[in-house]
């Protein structure tokens, strides 16, 4: 049994060579025992020939799985995590990379401390490079340690990506656990799942993940699927919280990442946008934030992450969502004519 798996979903990465600048920082880890599990995804391009072509060069270190269907990053997950051999798991996204030493250090953290998962922080990056950026903490100290109720609470707040984590094997494997598929954000749709199943954190504070910002990546594209799979995230993961008693423990935390998830991002994102502006998907948007949390504007995490112009907004768009969206027109109109005289 290897000491690690980490699982690669791809989709239409060989661009500029993504691909290849991701494959090979893991091919270089200096953790020896570890098995790189690449998941083409369906691709229409030249994925899959890359990533079978880093399997004939490391066999044994990566193996490369073709989908048969476009299933997604939970699909592709899935399917890594059915041939997953390692002890522990760790995810990686096809256009970012880590520093060469990374697993080892994670493995061994894990190891000492007996935590069943270790993660670390990340810097955003605008070019293939392995020099560090500005590190952004994923997870922060008061999150360590053996869980008791408010260390998972501190946990459940900032969870942090998935691809700065390994986990113990057992976490996956214990109990039947899989990744929601043909969506994105699946990974907000199971966080509260993950965290609830976790005994023990412990967390490196480098930024030893590069981040690549790119015009091409989910975060940078957006769309009405995205919004829709936004928001069905965030009622799986609320599914779920009510079933095992999670919501009932931690509900503030968790009204906070559904009213700000579900409901602030995507009225917002959805607002900025080049979608056609629908009144009744705004409308729509409102009523079921405040069918499912009534009293969400009072939840003290909430009001800490919002701004006076984005809480004046909000206010309106729950009075009245003809004089929200008129307000949000003018105020883009207004905008982009200052930006316009600044530039003259």
């Amino acid at each position: 049994m290897p000491d690690l798996s980490v699982i690669v979903p791809v989709y239409n990465m060989a661009k500029n060579g993504n691909l290849e600048y991701c494959i090979s920082s893991l091919v270089r880890q200096t953790l020896q025992s570890m098995e790189i599990i690449a998941v083409d995804d369906a691709s229409t391009d030249d994925s899959l020939k890359i990533l079978q072509e880093f399997e004939k060069k490391y066999p044994g270190r990566v193996k490369a799985i073709a989908s048969p269907e476009n299933r997604r990053q939970g699909g592709a997950r899935n399917l890594g995590l059915r041939e997953a051999q390692g002890r522990y798991i760790g995810f990686m996204d096809a256009d970012d990379w880590v520093v060469e030493d990374l697993y080892e250090r994670m493995v061994e953290l894990a190891k000492t401390s007996g935590a069943d998962v270790v993660g670390t922080d990340m810097c955003r990056v605008y070019e293939h490079t392995m020099i560090p950026a500005r590190r952004e903490a994923c997870n922060y100290p008061g999150q360590t340690g053996i869980f008791d109720h408010e260390l998972r609470k501190a946990y459940l707040l900032h969870p942090g990506p998935l691809s700065t984590k390994i986990y113990q094997r057992e976490i996956f494997f214990d109990k039947e656990f899989h990744f929601p598929e043909h969506m994105s954000y699946e990974d907000n749709a199971i966080f509260v799942e993950l965290g609830m199943r976790l005994k023990h954190f412990e967390h490196i504070p480098e930024a030893n993940v590069f981040y690549y910002q790119h015009e091409d990546s989910t975060t940078h594209s957006f769309d009405m699927k995205k919004c829709q799979d936004r928001m069905e995230a965030m009622r799986i993961m609320l599914r779920y919280a009510k079933e095992n008693g999670a919501l009932e423990e931690f509900r503030e935390v968790l009204e906070y990442h559904f009213s700000n998830l579900f409901y602030r991002i995507t009225l917002f994102s959805y607002m900025q946008s080049n979608i056609k502006k629908e009144i009744g998907f705004v409308r729509k948007l409102g009523q079921e934030m405040v069918s499912t949390f009534p009293d969400f504007r009072q939840n003290p995490y909430f009001i800490q992450n919002l701004n006076d112009y984005e809480l004046n907004l909000i206010n309106l768009h729950l009075k009245s969502t003809v004089a929200f969206m008129f307000t949000y027109k003018l105020k883009q109109i207004s905008g982009k004519i200052r930006r316009k005289r600044a530039k003259q």
